[in-house]
């Protein structure tokens, strides 16, 4: 047994998963599967997300990406105070599809009131029991949810733990920012520390006393480190201490207090650490520890438990009932197979495996992705195992049926309403139970799809399709919010629909499963085949001048001129070679034809490298000697000029600034920098504005940005998109519009006619003036807002914050000539007082728009 004190007891502190099992290729129509995975092999997770953003190092600096977030936040609000491109975006859906949602709290009283955390979309919020979800962290710095606590004596005041503590896959999140509060039920939040927590297994309010908080961090997962363990705070988040911690490599993932016994604390620790090249994910580290005096000091709980190198991820409950009885469930280190569930029933002195035979399965050899168990609030006997699937016991485990198999798999968050109904969060959504789980429906309108690639059919625009994470490519006929359905299994990466002939549809999952369709995506067969290694997400890109001829992308290009049934490489491989361990490296990441002349193609891979072939892949040239060391994400071709390209990269700033956009006038030959005033993010895509190709637009971890001046000077596009990474853009020409694929918040779209002054409107701004707001700032008095018309006309006069968020609206509708008054108090549309800072009054008239500043105290 061991034995630790209080690290620092007095001393305040102010990865998708690898993704659904592959589909062999066949030549016979392909019957369209759940997007689920299956369980079978074992399952090594890709990180692919990580692996692009760390390259060529093995971890990011979290001060980086906060300076990002900061200058973006920047440069939205220069976009409103100065009315450029403060137009809104549209949201497109799905919100019948889901995303993977890491945990969930619910409202102690009130059964139809609940908070979701989206891997990567932040909380969002229910008050009808799931049937509307309204988004309430869309602007912070971290969406990446790993744990929400809701205090049970004023459920006004939520605490959110930021970084998914999954192990990660080709889907892995980023590392949080630390703990987020609210005292208005999530209407707004403040940081309250632990911003070096990086991951963030548990958050819980003690029942007894709601101003102490316990959080499990797990800390970074690809380097060592002293953040990690328990943490504990006295004065509600004010201050932290570090009570709980065992070695720089093990934090903790679970924590339970007894509901009546403050004193007696519980936590579950969790060895782990991973590199670009090899994972570990268990250790003598991870075990069950217990404390007797709220947290000063810990003692292992050893008895009946697992112990040694091949313990993995645990996960613990209490019993509120009788906190006397509490179950562990186990995961081995690697792969991480299920290893048993274990009952107590004297408070961890000693503990005895149930009969879980049946729950063999329950982890799928990848426990590291789930980690759960929990008890019935009225009947200690009733407990479930969340895993790959979920099964419940009703005799204290002597016994246990599968309840999940109607729900999407892989399961992360369960909990019990007051009135007992229980809601289920897994990769595929929200589900909820009236009948104790015995069966599940599933929750609408969540907005947290997480996308890798759009697309838009030229011909039929309304028909939106995606692939995302967890949940296949998936699209709307009718451009709908609630419509969108699956045609392809696995994740869902790039899909194409041929721009002349919309019937043949092509899609893909990951690692390189291309499927192809002739009669409008009802149903798929096997594109050809091509060898080599294949990225998580494999590039292919249509030949703009003729859509039968497809490029695709392993380590080297290939080029089909039948509409993908076959393919021909048209270069030898174009990387550095493979990677080492379970890391893919050595792939082609994206490709560009150019409009003008097919046989100008590009390609850039992860490790670096850009080539370009001016005569159909006759030959080949390498032109990435003046560009960083980095992963290429995205080489583009000026429509209107085969001379003219552009290229884009990943990363964070490491020590001195960089650029992550280039252009080149000479086949890349020589290459400009162009990143000038951009967030320094990765930048994702690139898109050249088919009609003035002096306007660029592109799509990073920080939001979407255009330049009109070649990039000389960047600006934020729109308001209202959220805070949330942009993997994917498509311009669909024809309607003008701009598509945006986040990754956790769904497809998003603007209308690019928006962003361009008239001179009509140009003139019309002239005919209204716009006063500032009097008294300012606002405080206890509201403040006057004076606009004066010359002509009658409809106005709009909005509040926005910092980030371009649209915080209430204070008159809409036409008004005749003259002057008008309007007061704001300092409250959003729902009655909330707003926090204290920074908002622009923002008056539109007829499309020409006027903007002050603003600002409260409270």
């Amino acid at each position: 047994m061991r034995l630790l004190l209080s690290v620092g007891a007095g001393c305040a502190i102010a990865l998708g998963l690898l993704g659904c099992s592959g589909t062999p290729e066949s030549t016979e129509p392909y019957e369209i599967p759940k997007p689920y995975k299956v369980p079978g092999a074992p399952k090594v997770p890709s990180d692919w997300f990580l692996q692009q953003r760390t390259y060529p190092h093995d971890d990011i600096v979290p001060a980086s990406r906060l300076l990002a977030w900061e200058q973006a936040k920047v440069l939205r609000a220069e976009s409103v105070e100065y009315g450029r491109s403060a137009a809104v975006w549209n949201f497109e859906g799905p919100t019948n599809i889901g995303g993977r949602i890491a945990d969930l709290a619910v409202h102690p009283t009130d059964p139809n009131t609940a908070w979701v955390g989206a891997a990567e979309g932040g909380v969002l919020k229910t008050t009808d029991g799931g049937t509307t979800w309204i988004p309430t962290m869309d602007f912070e710095s971290s969406l990446s949810i790993g744990s929400i606590a809701v205090d049970p004596t004023d459920p006004q005041i939520l605490y959110v733990g930021t970084g998914e503590p999954n192990g990660g896959g080709g889907s892995v999140t980023y590392g949080g920012t630390g703990v987020f509060k609210s005292t208005d039920g999530g209407g707004s939040w403040t940081n309250v520390g632990l911003p070096d927590s990086r991951y963030i297994g548990r958050v819980v309010v003690d029942p007894s006393a709601p101003n102490r908080i316990f959080v499990a961090v797990l800390g970074s997962l690809f380097s060592t480190g002293p953040d990690r363990g328990v943490y504990r705070s006295t004065d509600s988040g004010a201050t932290w201490s570090h009570v709980l911690a065992v070695n720089d490599t093990t934090g903790a993932v679970d924590v339970a207090v007894d509901p009546g016994n403050s004193n007696l604390v519980y936590a579950a620790t969790w060895q782990r650490l991973r590199a670009p090249d090899n994972l570990d994910y268990g250790g003598d580290g991870s075990g069950i520890w217990k404390s007797t005096d709220g947290g000063d000091t810990w003692n292992e709980l050893t008895s009946g438990l697992p112990s040694g190198t091949g313990v993995g991820r645990i996960g613990i409950a209490i019993a509120p009932t009788d906190p006397d009885i509490l179950y562990a469930i186990y995961a081995e280190a690697n792969p991480g197979a299920f290893t048993g569930l274990y009952r107590t029933t004297n408070g961890g002195s000693t503990w005895t495996q149930t009969n879980d035979s049946a729950l063999f399965n329950v982890y799928a050899s990848f426990g590291w992705w789930f980690g759960n168990v929990r008890v019935d609030p009225t009947d200690a006997d009733v407990v479930f195992a969340v895993g790959f699937e979920v099964w419940r016991s009703q005799n204290a485990g002597s016994s246990w049926s599968n309840v999940g198999s109607s729900m999407h798999v892989d399961h992360h968050a369960l909990e019990f309403a007051s009135n007992g109904d229980i809601y289920e969060g897994n990769d595929g959504g929200m589900y909820k139970s009236v009948n104790g789980g015995s069966s599940w429906s599933k929750l609408p309108n969540l907005p947290a799809t997480q996308f890798y690639a759009v697309e838009v059919d030229e011909q039929f625009p309304n028909r939106h399709y995606g692939g995302t994470q967890d949940n296949g490519t998936n699209r709307t006929l009718t451009g709908a919010l609630t419509d969108w359905s699956n045609i392809l299994g696995g994740d869902g990466f790039t899909c194409l629909v041929n721009p002349t002939d919309n019937s043949r549809v092509y899609a893909e999952f990951q690692n390189g499963g291309f499927y192809r369709s002739t009669n409008g995506g009802s149903s798929f067969t096997s594109a050809g085949t091509m060898s080599g290694r294949k990225n998580w997400h494999m590039p292919y890109v249509f030949d703009p001048s003729d859509p039968s001829r497809i490029f695709a992308g392993t380590d080297r290009v290939y080029r089909s001129t039948n509409h993908a049934a076959s393919f021909t490489a048209i270069s030898s491989d174009l990387t550095d070679g493979p990677g080492t361990g379970n890391r893919t490296y050595g792939t082609l990441t994206t490709l560009a034809v150019a409009a003008t002349d097919a046989n100008v193609i590009w390609a850039g891979t992860d490790d670096a490298n850009v080539w370009v072939t001016t005569n159909g892949g006759g030959s080949w040239t390498q032109v990435d000697a003046a560009l960083p060391d980095r992963w290429i994400t995205r080489v583009a071709v000026d429509p209107q000029d085969e001379t003219v390209s552009y290229v884009t990269v990943s990363g964070f700033r490491w020590d001195e600034p960089e650029a992550r956009v280039f252009r080149s006038t000479d086949f890349g030959a020589t290459w400009t920098p162009i990143s000038s005033n951009l967030p320094e993010a990765p930048v994702n895509d690139l898109i050249v504005d088919p009609v003035n190709s002096s306007t660029l637009y592109v799509g990073t971890d920080v939001g979407v940005y255009w330049t009109t001046t070649l990039g000389a000077s960047w600006s934020a596009l729109g308001t209202g998109l959220p805070n949330v990474v942009v993997n994917d853009l498509r311009l669909h020409a024809g309607t003008g519009r701009l598509y945006a694929g986040t990754y956790g918040r769904s497809m998003w779209s603007f209308d690019l006619s928006s962003t361009t002054e008239t001179p009509a409107i140009a003139a019309l701004a002239r005919t209204f003036t716009l006063d500032p707001p009097a008294p300012n700032p606002v405080g206890n008095a509201p403040s006057e807002i004076r606009f004066v018309l010359e002509r009658a006309a409809p106005v709009t006069l909005d509040v926005f914050d910092v980030s371009g968020r649209r915080v209430a609206n204070l008159t809409s509708g036409s008004r005749a000539a003259g002057s008008h008054s309007v007061a704001w108090d300092g409250r959003d549309d729902r009655g909330f007082r707003v926090s204290s800072g920074t908002y622009f009054v923002r008056l539109e008239v007829q499309g020409a728009a006027r903007t002050r500043k603003v600002t409260v105290l409270n």
